[in-house]
């Protein structure tokens, strides 16, 4: 079995908008220890110049998750979910994320290949605001192994 190489260009898109709940964002900042008072008190965030509590750099894993669960419900994707590793993850930033903000979000296939006898999956997924305006990129590596991978 191998993984389907017509994936790339496939687009998922989360059916309804994200709202950033400020006490997600701070279980989210206690779950990956992170200690700035800007993640967990609105008068220290609002200090700093934000408008209310700052995820962390992190924070749009949520999002890309979801966004990695439809591509992994898609007829297309012929691997199961205990077959793969996350190989890498990095985002860029055109602004912080606050609680309060309303996100959407498209995750795209952008490279299927083969490496190693594994199959790697590059997913690119663009976190919009309630204007449209780009918040952040994700990029996710899928390390595809096992019976679906090349």
């Amino acid at each position: 079995m191998t993984v389907n190489p017509d994936l790339v260009g496939r687009r998922f898109v989360l059916a309804e908008p994200y709202l950033v709940g400020r006490e997600h964002v701070r279980a989210f900042a206690a779950a990956v220890f992170a200690s700035n008072p800007i993640h967990f008190d609105v008068e220290a965030a609002r200090a700093a110049g934000y408008a209310d509590v700052v995820a962390p750099t992190t924070y749009p894993a949520v999002l890309q998750d979801r966004g990695l669960q439809l591509l992994l419900a898609d007829p297309m994707a012929d691997f199961e979910l205990k077959n793969v590793v996350h190989g890498d993850e990095r985002f860029t930033y055109e602004r912080p994320i606050v609680a309060g903000d309303e996100l959407g979000a498209e995750l795209e296939v952008t490279t299927v290949r083969a490496v190693r006898g594994n199959a790697m999956i590059q997913a690119t997924t663009r976190l919009t605001d309630a204007a449209g305006e780009l918040v952040v990129t994700a990029y996710a590596t899928l390390v595809v192994g096992g019976e679906g991978a090349n």
